[in-house]
Formats: structure tokens, sequence, C-alpha cells
């Protein structure tokens, strides 16, 4: 089966977009908007069809094995990052962050759409670091 969430990076039906990539899962509510997540209702579908990557549901998952998914796609490619998750989750640790930014680094060819709730982090992280011109 192949899904948008990051079951390898795949085409997905969100119409700003062209693939997720999902080297991280799950999330925790952080404001109001967080209520009707579309993505919890999601990770609980694809835990009940034991879709790999969603065997604990919504809660945080790092997914090293991923990482790698834009390196090997050569066409030019616009991804949302994180479609399942919030990659400045307080939980997900620096490094595993800049592994990240770093595929993003690697792929100039692409292009990396990151959204998060959690802004203030992001600055922090950003505030010693250069950010791709691709992100």
């Amino acid at each position: 089966m192949r899904f948008g969430l990051g079951v390898m990076s795949t085409r997905t039906k969100i119409e700003w977009t062209e693939q997720t990539w999902n080297p991280t899962t799950g999330c925790t509510k952080v404001s109001p908007g967080c209520k009707y997540c579309y993505a919890e209702i999601m990770a609980r579908r694809l835990k009940a069809m034991g879709v790999k990557g969603y065997e604990s549901g919504f809660s945080l998952a790092l997914h090293p094995n991923r990482l790698n998914e834009p390196l090997v796609r050569r066409k030019p490619t616009m991804y949302f990052v994180n479609s399942m998750s919030d990659l400045f989750h307080e939980d997900i640790p620096d490094d595993f962050i800049g592994k990240v930014f770093e595929v993003m680094k690697q792929t100039p060819h692409h292009t990396f759409q990151v959204l998060t709730k959690r802004a203030e982090r992001m600055v922090c992280f950003l505030e010693s670091r250069a950010v791709p011109d691709n992100a």
C-alpha cells in the first residue's frame, strides 16, 4: 500500500505540495488549532490497518530509516515535511532535526515546506544554523 504519509515519501492529494516526507510521526496538542488534527485521525486509521511506522498511533516516533528518502528522488519535488508530525516538537532532539535539514541541504533540486505550531523552538533552533535556500 502507498500513502502520502511517510511509507516512502509518496504523492499526496494536498493541493499545495507534491510529496510528503515524514521522518517523524505523532505529536501532542499545543493550541486550539490542534483540536481537529487530521494527522491524528489518519494515524489512528493507519495503526488499525497495521501500517508500519504507526504501531503507536499518534505517539511521537522518530524514523531514522526515512531520512534518506528525498536523496533517492532525482525529479525536482516539493515536499511537505512531517505532514504527520511537527518537526519542532519539544521531544525531537536537535541532532535529529539537524539531520533533516542536512538532507534538505544535500538535495537542492527539491523544495521543502516545513509547517510548525512551535515557532519559538524553530527560531531558537535556526538562530545558529543556516537555512537551506530550498526550505
